[in-house]
């Protein structure tokens, strides 16, 4: 007879008879048959999970799925909009000494956009940096005015992000290569020199990241807040988005998968918006585009806007910015 069936009957009997199988010596006193009193298991368990936590606390809190679904894939089953957000607007308003009431009353839900041309009046992120090597009697005098670095360039994130700890949860952030070839932020930030500065024969470049490591979004955002314009009732988003790159880059035509509408400052460099209406909406909106230039904020939903952006001539540009509610 087959052993499993004959000890399945011999529990059957057990149970009908109310016999307590822990008390037969056999059992016992073998370990692997050992019961456990069911407190010493809750409480196992509970250690297990106190560990888990601690172990993998740095990755519980990304908003970021596990397998990410192809853009193309997202636009396909992408619920249609109502077009009211985008039909009359043939072109981006600029506005300044916006108030937060009057923002939220005729801007922050709208789907925009608006481009805010003095929203970065105590921010020290775009600012030149101090040389202590040439004081300014000394450049006066020798008519001696070097261009100085910004606070936020190149080599400002690249030494942050290479000083940082946990480089782990760096590179579970989101990143886009768009095109350059990197695969992800650390090779974007060991680029050689001459790439770098868009030397004669090397390849352009332009990517974007999600700043969710809370050690680098503490020291990031030293030089920079909230635009004051932002409703008062607006929660500061915990994940703040950089896009970087050279002249001749930019983002492709895209919609994007989020739930807010944001915002993003233009800290260096200028950059062309191309906007248009979702599909659904091509013969009741338009498509127009705009520029944004050092010191202003457009503000749009670009979860409705398809958008296309472009680095024009000049500087490098690189640009922050965040959802809000």
């Amino acid at each position: 007879m087959d052993a499993e069936k004959v000890f399945s009957d011999l529990m059957s009997r057990a149970l009908s008879a109310k016999v307590d199988l822990s008390e037969c010596p056999s059992i016992r006193n073998n370990k692997n048959l050992e019961i456990f009193p069911r407190k010493f298991k809750i409480v196992t368990a509970f250690f297990i999970l106190v560990s888990l936590f601690w172990i993998f606390r740095d990755d519980l809190f990304l908003d970021q799925c596990i397998i990410a679904m192809p853009d193309e894939l997202s636009k396909a089953f992408r619920p249609p909009v109502e077009c009211d957000f985008c039909m009359g607007k043939t072109e981006v308003i600029r506005a300044y000494d916006l108030s937060p009431d009057a923002f939220e009353s005729n801007f922050a839900y709208q789907g925009g956009p608006i481009i805010i041309v003095d929203a970065m009046n105590n921010w020290t992120a775009p600012e030149v940096q101090n040389n202590l090597l040439f004081p300014n009697f000394v450049r006066r005098k020798y008519n001696f005015f070097p261009t100085l670095p910004k606070v936020f360039d190149y080599w400002y994130f690249k030494r942050t992000y290479k000083e940082a700890k946990k480089k782990r949860s760096i590179l579970n952030c989101q990143f886009f290569p768009y095109k350059s070839g990197l695969r992800d932020l650390f090779e974007a930030f060991d680029m050689p020199e001459e790439r770098v500065n868009q030397m004669e024969g090397t390849e352009p470049w332009y990517f974007g990241w999600s700043n969710c490591n809370y050690e680098i979004a503490k020291i990031l955002r030293k030089h920079y807040s909230s635009p004051y314009f932002l409703p008062k009732a607006s929660e500061n988003n915990a994940i703040d988005w950089i896009f970087m790159g050279v002249p001749g880059k930019g983002a492709h035509l895209h919609v994007d998968n989020v739930r807010l509408p944001s915002w993003q400052a233009q800290l260096r460099g200028v950059k062309e918006w191309i906007l248009a209406p979702p599909p659904e909406c091509y013969y009741k909106c338009s498509f127009f585009s705009a520029v944004v230039k050092p010191g202003e904020i457009i503000v749009l939903d670009t979860n409705r806007w398809y958008h296309q952006t472009n680095v024009l001539p000049g500087d490098i540009s690189i640009t922050i910015g965040a959802e809000y509610d």
